[in-house]
């Protein structure tokens, strides 16, 4: 289930990820359509909140717009135990080949697509072995008389949590649920307080990821989890009318805890829909704070300047004004995650990376648009020297991200830098920095002596770059420094002194543009 969610995520980042989004947060009614879409392809309603929050954490979604696909979500995990009521896993080796002759055999562009069905069919052959494992303890009187004997429902309640808490994934304690039913082992009395409990747990790995995200992160986890209890709450204080209810819309026992789990999540949605407002006011009265929401698509790049060239290439030196401070933002979180690594920290870089790619796209769009106008050679130089700055930023963003993951690698190996090492990285960090921050006031308005500024500090870094190098090889030969370390440090040097070159690269492109 881990694997099949994290290949459909991957299939569907970068453009159809934006695109996705922009349908999502226009409603909460369109949100609540996106979660349970989101859900039904990652088989996972905790991957798709654990997306959320990271997302929220991240700025890309503001915490009011994030509730709908966190109750669509709910929603959309009803459709696994579905499947397994209607006997998928007899048919789940059929995906398994297919999958698997896709993943080894087919183009490219459809190995991730072969993957993702090979993941799907294996989830339903796990099922379908509980199914023949479970089948003998029918005539076990003592489990029998354990599923059938009517238990406390609290119990059921702990258990479920537990049960969903330990392997991130409501889904599977619930099937399990519905294949013991199919085997006369279980009673709905005792299936539906197990199937609360296991909505909640599926709650809980959002509410750990929410530790570690910023407070809009925190709001949508918490929310998650406060959505899965008041619905138990709910759900248990009409617990013989929602027997009932259930027992009436079906007659056997295995139907009857899938619509249980539907039902359940129905209720929730039905209760909170029409209050999202007032709830996300509450939540934010609970967890105080403010959080910056980053757009996701261009803020000036208006369509109704197409027309003239001028105005359309203002609208692109404003938008890459706007990318290059995300990227500045960016490259500070990425290098203080080399002293103190958190991987929320790091997933929120990742997030922001596909940002800064899809204002770049954005950018060779509008371009493409302005390029079918009778350019000036004056604007025709602008033309090209913008669609290089942008590809500059683009790139920039590409090394913070690498930077990040070395950050990680380094955290995962205990690799220390010697108090040396992390006086020349700060040294050439505090440089680039620099070079950045006058980049940026370049593209608002040019100034020689902050270009010659950055063809300086460039220097100075190609030279620290170089005796860092060659110091930290002293020290390796010395013993003084860690031998895992001295590949990290020589890495986040190169892609350090890259961003610099960018930076450089962006102000010559500003100095031709005024020459």
């Amino acid at each position: 289930m881990l694997r099949l969610s994290e290949e459909v995520q991957r299939y569907f980042s970068g453009t159809r990820l934006r695109d996705y989004f922009k349908f999502a947060v226009e409603r909460p009614f369109f949100g609540l359509l996106t979660g349970v879409a989101a859900t039904v392809l990652f088989q996972s309603s905790t991957a798709t909140s654990v997306l959320v929050v990271g997302m929220v954490s991240a700025g890309l979604m503001s915490f009011y717009r994030s509730l709908g696909i966190i109750l669509g979500a709910d929603i959309g995990t009803t459709v696994t135990v579905q499947l397994v009521v209607w006997k998928i896993t007899d048919i789940s080796p059929v995906f398994i080949i297919i999958g698997g002759m896709l993943w080894f055999s087919a183009k490219e562009k459809w190995k991730a697509v072969g993957e993702g069905i090979f993941y799907f069919g294996l989830i339903f052959f796990g099922l379908s072995i509980v199914s023949d494992a479970a089948a003998p303890l029918r005539d076990h009187p003592a489990i029998a008389a354990l599923f059938r004997q009517s238990q406390n429902p609290l119990l059921g309640i702990l258990a479920g949590l537990v049960f969903a808490s330990v392997i991130h994934s409501s889904a599977i304690p619930i099937s399990i649920l519905v294949i013991l039913a199919q085997q006369n082992l279980m009673t709905l009395e005792n299936a539906l307080p197990i199937v609360f409990g296991a909505n909640i747990g599926t709650a809980v790995t959002a509410l750990i990821a929410g530790f570690v995200a910023n407070v809009n992160g925190k709001r949508s986890a918490l929310s998650h989890f406060l959505f899965k209890f008041f619905g138990t709450v709910i759900c248990l204080s009409i617990f013989p009318l929602f027997v009932s209810l259930v027992e009436y819309l079906s007659s056997t026992v295995a139907q009857q805890i899938a619509l249980g789990h539907l039902l359940f999540n129905v209720v929730i949605v039905a209760v909170f829909i029409f209050l999202l407002k007032p709830f996300s006011y509450l939540i934010e009265r609970i967890i105080p704070g403010k959080a910056e929401q980053l757009p996701i698509w261009p803020e000036f790049l208006d369509e109704r300047c197409l027309a003239e060239s001028e105005k359309a290439l203002e609208c692109v030196r404003r938008e890459m004004h706007r990318d290059l401070v995300i990227v500045s933002s960016m490259f500070a979180h990425g290098i203080r995650l080399l002293k103190d690594f958190r991987e929320g920290a790091r997933k929120d870089i990742v997030y922001v990376e596909l940002v800064v790619d899809n204002i770049r796209r954005e950018i060779s769009d509008y371009l493409c648009k302005v390029s079918q106008n009778d350019l000036s050679p004056g604007l025709a130089r602008k033309f090209f020297d913008y669609s290089g700055m942008a590809d500059d930023i683009e790139r920039s963003a590409n090394h913070v991200m690498v930077i990040a993951n070395l950050a990680r690698q380094k955290h995962h190996s205990r690799a220390e830098f010697t108090h040396w090492a992390s006086a020349e990285l700060d040294e050439i960090y505090e440089l680039v920095t620099a070079n950045l921050e006058d980049v940026t006031a370049l593209l608002i308005a040019h100034d020689p002596q902050r270009v010659s500024k950055i063809l300086e500090r460039e220097d100075r870094v190609d030279f620290l770059v170089k005796e860092a190098r060659n110091k930290h090889l002293e020290r390796f030969h010395k013993g003084i420094c860690q031998a895992e370390a001295g590949p990290i440090f020589v890495e986040i040097l190169i892609h350090i002194e890259r961003i610099c070159d960018h930076c450089v690269n962006i102000a010559e492109y500003v100095q031709e543009i005024n020459e």
